[in-house]
Protein backbone atom coordinates (compact mmCIF):
# COMPACT_ATOMS: atom_id res chain seq x y z
CA UNK A 1 0.00 0.00 0.00
CA UNK A 2 1.29 3.42 -1.07
CA UNK A 3 0.77 6.35 1.02
CA UNK A 4 0.37 10.15 -0.67
CA UNK A 5 0.77 12.65 1.55
CA UNK A 6 -1.25 16.04 0.22
CA UNK A 7 -0.48 19.30 2.73
CA UNK A 8 -3.50 19.86 3.41
CA UNK A 9 -5.92 19.62 6.43
CA UNK A 10 -9.15 19.70 3.89
CA UNK A 11 -9.28 18.98 -0.13
CA UNK A 12 -12.06 20.39 -1.96
CA UNK A 13 -14.48 18.78 -4.38
CA UNK A 14 -12.10 19.78 -7.74
CA UNK A 15 -9.08 18.11 -5.59
CA UNK A 16 -10.61 15.10 -4.98
CA UNK A 17 -12.00 14.93 -8.07
CA UNK A 18 -8.38 15.16 -9.67
CA UNK A 19 -6.90 13.28 -7.60
CA UNK A 20 -9.29 10.27 -7.74
CA UNK A 21 -9.05 10.48 -11.74
CA UNK A 22 -5.05 10.03 -11.27
CA UNK A 23 -5.51 6.51 -9.03
CA UNK A 24 -8.32 5.36 -6.75
CA UNK A 25 -7.77 5.07 -3.37
CA UNK A 26 -8.75 6.33 0.43
CA UNK A 27 -8.56 9.38 1.60
CA UNK A 28 -7.39 10.00 5.30
CA UNK A 29 -7.44 13.31 7.20
CA UNK A 30 -4.63 12.85 9.96
CA UNK A 31 -3.71 15.83 11.81
CA UNK A 32 -2.28 18.97 9.50
CA UNK A 33 -2.69 17.03 6.26
CA UNK A 34 -4.59 14.50 4.40
CA UNK A 35 -3.61 10.86 3.45
CA UNK A 36 -4.09 8.95 0.22
CA UNK A 37 -3.44 5.83 0.73
CA UNK A 38 -3.44 3.43 -2.83
CA UNK A 39 -2.62 0.03 -3.74
CA UNK A 40 -0.29 0.89 -7.14
CA UNK A 41 1.94 3.39 -7.59
CA UNK A 42 1.68 6.86 -8.94
CA UNK A 43 4.23 8.72 -11.75
CA UNK A 44 6.34 11.75 -10.09
CA UNK A 45 5.29 13.45 -13.53
CA UNK A 46 1.25 13.18 -12.34
CA UNK A 47 1.56 13.94 -9.30
CA UNK A 48 3.38 17.07 -9.96
CA UNK A 49 1.06 18.42 -12.48
CA UNK A 50 -1.75 17.46 -10.26
CA UNK A 51 0.09 19.47 -7.13
CA UNK A 52 0.89 23.06 -10.02
CA UNK A 53 -2.50 22.55 -10.59
CA UNK A 54 -4.07 22.73 -7.67
CA UNK A 55 -1.19 24.95 -5.60
CA UNK A 56 -0.60 21.88 -3.16
CA UNK A 57 2.37 19.88 -2.23
CA UNK A 58 1.36 16.34 -2.84
CA UNK A 59 4.34 13.69 -1.76
CA UNK A 60 4.58 10.17 -2.31
CA UNK A 61 6.51 8.27 0.50
CA UNK A 62 8.96 5.65 -0.29
CA UNK A 63 7.43 2.08 0.84
CA UNK A 64 9.98 1.22 2.98
CA UNK A 65 10.12 4.46 4.80
CA UNK A 66 9.16 4.55 8.13
CA UNK A 67 8.97 7.47 10.40
CA UNK A 68 9.12 6.35 13.46
CA UNK A 69 12.64 4.94 12.86
CA UNK A 70 14.37 8.88 11.57
CA UNK A 71 16.43 9.61 14.16
CA UNK A 72 18.14 12.36 12.62
CA UNK A 73 17.77 15.27 9.62
CA UNK A 74 20.46 17.02 7.86
CA UNK A 75 19.29 20.01 6.60
CA UNK A 76 21.07 23.28 4.33
CA UNK A 77 21.28 26.75 5.77
CA UNK A 78 21.22 29.39 3.35
CA UNK A 79 17.35 29.07 1.14
CA UNK A 80 16.57 26.19 3.03
CA UNK A 81 16.48 26.74 7.12
CA UNK A 82 16.67 30.62 6.54
CA UNK A 83 15.22 32.74 4.00
CA UNK A 84 18.05 34.10 2.72
CA UNK A 85 22.00 33.61 0.37
CA UNK A 86 24.46 34.95 3.60
CA UNK A 87 27.10 35.49 1.05
CA UNK A 88 24.70 37.50 -1.70
CA UNK A 89 23.83 39.48 1.66
CA UNK A 90 27.17 40.45 3.02
CA UNK A 91 27.71 41.41 -0.96
CA UNK A 92 25.73 43.68 -0.63
CA UNK A 93 27.93 46.10 1.72
CA UNK A 94 29.93 45.99 -1.11
CA UNK A 95 27.68 47.22 -3.72
CA UNK A 96 28.02 43.44 -5.39
CA UNK A 97 25.25 41.52 -4.60
CA UNK A 98 23.74 41.26 -8.00
CA UNK A 99 27.43 39.98 -9.25
CA UNK A 100 27.67 37.73 -6.50
CA UNK A 101 24.25 36.28 -6.87
CA UNK A 102 24.63 35.77 -9.99
CA UNK A 103 27.20 33.49 -9.15
CA UNK A 104 25.50 31.99 -5.83
CA UNK A 105 22.73 30.81 -8.48
CA UNK A 106 24.72 29.34 -10.65
CA UNK A 107 26.27 27.03 -8.33
CA UNK A 108 23.03 25.99 -6.62
CA UNK A 109 21.77 24.98 -10.72
CA UNK A 110 25.15 22.94 -10.55
CA UNK A 111 26.60 24.58 -13.42
CA UNK A 112 29.51 25.79 -11.38
CA UNK A 113 31.86 24.21 -9.13
CA UNK A 114 30.54 24.68 -5.72
CA UNK A 115 34.38 25.42 -4.21
CA UNK A 116 35.74 27.32 -6.86
CA UNK A 117 32.61 29.41 -6.86
CA UNK A 118 32.83 30.12 -2.82
CA UNK A 119 36.29 31.53 -3.93
CA UNK A 120 35.33 34.00 -6.14
CA UNK A 121 32.12 35.28 -4.17
CA UNK A 122 34.21 35.42 -0.84
CA UNK A 123 37.31 37.44 -2.98
CA UNK A 124 35.08 40.05 -3.69
CA UNK A 125 34.25 40.92 0.04
CA UNK A 126 37.93 41.46 0.83
CA UNK A 127 38.17 44.71 2.65
CA UNK A 128 34.74 44.53 4.06
CA UNK A 129 34.55 44.96 8.10
CA UNK A 130 33.88 42.22 9.74
CA UNK A 131 30.70 44.10 11.26
CA UNK A 132 28.83 43.63 8.61
CA UNK A 133 28.49 39.84 9.20
CA UNK A 134 26.15 41.04 12.43
CA UNK A 135 24.09 43.79 9.93
CA UNK A 136 23.50 40.13 8.40
CA UNK A 137 22.02 38.11 11.25
CA UNK A 138 20.28 41.07 13.12
CA UNK A 139 18.69 42.65 9.99
CA UNK A 140 18.03 40.27 7.37
CA UNK A 141 18.55 36.77 8.13
CA UNK A 142 14.82 35.63 8.88
CA UNK A 143 13.67 31.90 9.39
CA UNK A 144 11.82 30.22 6.60
CA UNK A 145 7.69 29.78 7.68
CA UNK A 146 7.31 26.77 9.70
CA UNK A 147 10.65 26.43 10.78
CA UNK A 148 9.77 26.77 14.84
CA UNK A 149 7.06 24.37 14.00
CA UNK A 150 9.55 21.51 12.27
CA UNK A 151 12.05 21.92 14.97
CA UNK A 152 9.51 21.61 17.36
CA UNK A 153 8.17 18.56 16.12
CA UNK A 154 11.92 16.63 15.62
CA UNK A 155 12.85 17.51 19.10
CA UNK A 156 9.16 16.26 20.71
CA UNK A 157 10.47 12.90 18.33
CA UNK A 158 13.69 13.20 20.01
CA UNK A 159 15.10 13.43 16.70
CA UNK A 160 18.90 15.05 16.16
CA UNK A 161 19.19 18.19 13.87
CA UNK A 162 22.29 18.98 12.16
CA UNK A 163 22.91 22.21 9.96
CA UNK A 164 25.20 21.92 7.50
CA UNK A 165 26.12 25.06 5.39
CA UNK A 166 28.01 26.17 2.47
CA UNK A 167 27.81 29.19 4.25
CA UNK A 168 29.62 30.50 7.33
CA UNK A 169 30.28 29.46 10.82
CA UNK A 170 29.41 32.80 11.76
CA UNK A 171 26.21 32.46 11.44
CA UNK A 172 25.69 28.53 11.72
CA UNK A 173 27.00 29.03 15.54
CA UNK A 174 24.35 31.44 16.12
CA UNK A 175 21.52 29.65 14.86
CA UNK A 176 22.83 26.14 16.85
CA UNK A 177 22.42 28.53 20.35
CA UNK A 178 19.77 30.27 19.08
CA UNK A 179 17.49 26.99 18.39
CA UNK A 180 19.05 24.58 20.38
CA UNK A 181 20.49 22.34 17.20
CA UNK A 182 22.44 19.34 18.54
CA UNK A 183 25.08 19.86 15.11
CA UNK A 184 26.92 22.31 12.56
CA UNK A 185 29.53 22.53 10.31
CA UNK A 186 30.35 25.61 7.80
CA UNK A 187 32.89 27.46 6.28
CA UNK A 188 35.34 29.55 8.13
CA UNK A 189 35.81 33.05 6.76
CA UNK A 190 39.03 34.43 7.48
CA UNK A 191 38.94 37.78 9.67
CA UNK A 192 42.84 40.38 9.70
CA UNK A 193 42.54 43.55 11.10
CA UNK A 194 38.94 43.32 11.89
CA UNK A 195 38.21 43.06 7.90
CA UNK A 196 37.47 39.96 5.77
CA UNK A 197 40.49 38.83 3.93
CA UNK A 198 38.49 37.91 1.19
CA UNK A 199 39.94 33.73 2.05
CA UNK A 200 38.37 30.71 3.83
CA UNK A 201 39.71 28.79 6.47
CA UNK A 202 40.70 24.73 5.52
CA UNK A 203 38.47 23.07 3.25
CA UNK A 204 35.71 23.80 1.59
CA UNK A 205 32.07 22.16 2.74
CA UNK A 206 30.69 21.84 -0.20
CA UNK A 207 29.09 18.55 -1.95
CA UNK A 208 31.13 16.16 -0.97
CA UNK A 209 31.43 17.49 2.81
CA UNK A 210 28.03 17.02 3.27
CA UNK A 211 27.61 13.74 2.27
CA UNK A 212 30.50 12.91 4.66
CA UNK A 213 29.10 14.92 7.35
CA UNK A 214 25.63 13.11 7.07
CA UNK A 215 27.80 9.59 7.01
CA UNK A 216 29.82 10.86 10.11
CA UNK A 217 26.86 11.68 12.28
CA UNK A 218 25.13 8.57 11.15
CA UNK A 219 28.14 6.23 12.22
CA UNK A 220 28.57 8.70 15.67
CA UNK A 221 24.73 8.20 16.60
CA UNK A 222 25.19 4.42 15.98
CA UNK A 223 22.22 4.60 12.93
CA UNK A 224 22.06 4.07 9.75
CA UNK A 225 21.48 6.02 6.60
CA UNK A 226 17.77 5.01 6.09
CA UNK A 227 17.15 6.57 9.60
CA UNK A 228 18.41 10.03 8.21
CA UNK A 229 16.50 12.83 5.97
CA UNK A 230 18.10 15.44 4.34
CA UNK A 231 17.11 18.42 2.97
CA UNK A 232 18.41 21.09 1.03
CA UNK A 233 17.65 23.65 -2.22
CA UNK A 234 20.72 23.39 -4.70
CA UNK A 235 23.13 21.10 -6.17
CA UNK A 236 25.51 20.94 -3.76
CA UNK A 237 22.99 19.52 -1.39
CA UNK A 238 22.73 16.31 -3.87
CA UNK A 239 25.34 14.09 -2.46
CA UNK A 240 24.33 14.07 1.51
CA UNK A 241 20.82 13.94 -0.17
CA UNK A 242 21.75 10.91 -2.31
CA UNK A 243 23.06 9.33 1.19
CA UNK A 244 19.94 9.55 3.19
CA UNK A 245 16.72 7.81 3.96
CA UNK A 246 14.59 10.40 2.62
CA UNK A 247 16.08 13.51 0.41
CA UNK A 248 13.73 16.60 0.88
CA UNK A 249 13.72 19.20 -1.42
CA UNK A 250 12.72 22.60 -0.04
CA UNK A 251 11.88 25.26 -2.40
CA UNK A 252 14.59 23.96 -4.86
CA UNK A 253 15.96 24.42 -8.36
CA UNK A 254 14.60 21.92 -10.60
CA UNK A 255 17.92 19.63 -10.52
CA UNK A 256 17.03 19.05 -7.10
CA UNK A 257 13.40 18.43 -7.38
CA UNK A 258 13.70 15.57 -9.99
CA UNK A 259 16.00 13.99 -7.71
CA UNK A 260 14.11 14.48 -4.52
CA UNK A 261 11.93 11.75 -2.88
CA UNK A 262 10.22 14.90 -1.10
CA UNK A 263 9.38 18.34 -2.73
CA UNK A 264 7.71 21.35 -0.92
CA UNK A 265 6.94 24.61 -3.28
CA UNK A 266 4.27 25.28 -1.54
CA UNK A 267 4.24 24.60 1.95
CA UNK A 268 6.71 26.04 4.67
CA UNK A 269 9.13 24.03 6.64
CA UNK A 270 5.99 22.83 8.79
CA UNK A 271 5.40 20.26 5.80
CA UNK A 272 8.56 18.37 7.59
CA UNK A 273 5.70 17.36 10.68
CA UNK A 274 3.52 15.63 8.08
CA UNK A 275 5.80 13.10 6.84
CA UNK A 276 6.81 12.06 10.47
CA UNK A 277 3.21 12.28 12.01
CA UNK A 278 1.08 10.96 9.56
CA UNK A 279 0.88 7.28 11.31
Amino acid sequence: MYKTIIHTPTLGRQATDQLSSVRKGELQAVNNCTVFHHKQAVSKASLTALSQSLKIDINTLPPEFDPTEIKLLVTDMDSTLISIECVDEIADFAGLKPQVKAITDSAMRGELDFATSLRQRVALLKGLNQSVLQEVYDNRLALNPGADEMLSCLKSGCIKIALVSGGFTFFTNKLKSRLQLDYTNANQLVIENGQLSGKISGEIVGAEAKRDYLLSLSSELGIQTKNTMAMGDGANDLKMMEMAGLSIAYHAKEKVQQIADITFNYSGLEGVCDLLNFA
